[in-house]
């Protein structure tokens, strides 16, 4: 267990950091910075890499919502979900206090935001809570049937990081004007610790809609992906 937990630890910090070091330190760098795509693709390479790297560790998860999808969808143990929960929460944390290290080296640093995530007046785009809740909803739970149906024995061998990867490029896509993406409780927190706005007033939503997502896709793939 202690290797798995380090392992889901050490997957969500390099989620967190990487992904929103990536919006933090070169999304709008000074003039030509990697913008939104950018900021995509590097949350989907986090994951992609990851999961090569420690997903035969601990399977992965890098995500609360991806855990407790896992355990409705009966492919992980209920007993374990609480630890896992927990590293996932610390490595964010510590990810966004990395990353916040990094980035208040810089003169005239102003947290703002700091990658946090929002609706109403701290959405990107000034969506609403609604329409915050039914994206984050949605995207979690196709990203929970991306990942069930990717790791399936049926689909090809080797490739679910690449399609579990792509996929969360996908969602932040999709996602970054409107939220600027969670469908991952542990990134949410770790950083809105550090967000100079009232995103922790917000975190509420974070937890809620990606949890209900995942069982929702969990709930899905029951009754379309899995085999009678």
């Amino acid at each position: 267990m202690f290797k798995k937990l380090s392992a889901e630890f050490l997957g969500t910090f390099w989620l967190v950091f990487g992904g929103c070091g990536s919006a933090v330190l070169a999304a709008a760098f000074p003039e030509v910075g990697i913008g939104h795509l950018g900021v995509a693709f590097a949350f989907g390479l986090t994951v992609l890499t990851m999961a090569y790297t420690v997903g035969g560790i601990s399977g992965g998860h890098f995500n609360p919502a991806v855990s407790v999808g896992l355990t409705v969808a009966g492919k992980f143990p209920a007993s374990s979900l609480a630890p896992y929960i927990a590293a996932q929460v610390v490595g964010a944390v510590v990810a966004a206090v990395v990353l916040y290290l990094i980035a208040s080296g810089k003169t005239g640093f102003q947290a703002g935001g700091f990658a946090s995530n929002g609706y109403g007046d701290l959405s990107p785009g000034g969506y609403s809570l609604t329409a915050a809740l039914v994206a984050e909803v949605v995207l979690t739970a196709f990203f929970l049937i991306i990942i069930l149906g990717s790791t399936h024995g049926r689909a090809p061998v080797g490739f679910a990081p690449i399609a579990i990867g792509l996929g969360l490029t996908l969602i932040h896509l999709i996602s970054i004007p409107v939220t600027n993406t969670s469908v991952n409780p542990a990134r949410s927190t770790g950083v809105a610790l550090f967000a100079d706005t009232a995103a922790l007033s917000q975190l509420w939503l974070f937890w809620l809609a990606p949890v209900l997502g995942a069982v929702i896709g969990a709930v899905i793939w029951k009754v379309v992906g899995e085999d009678d």
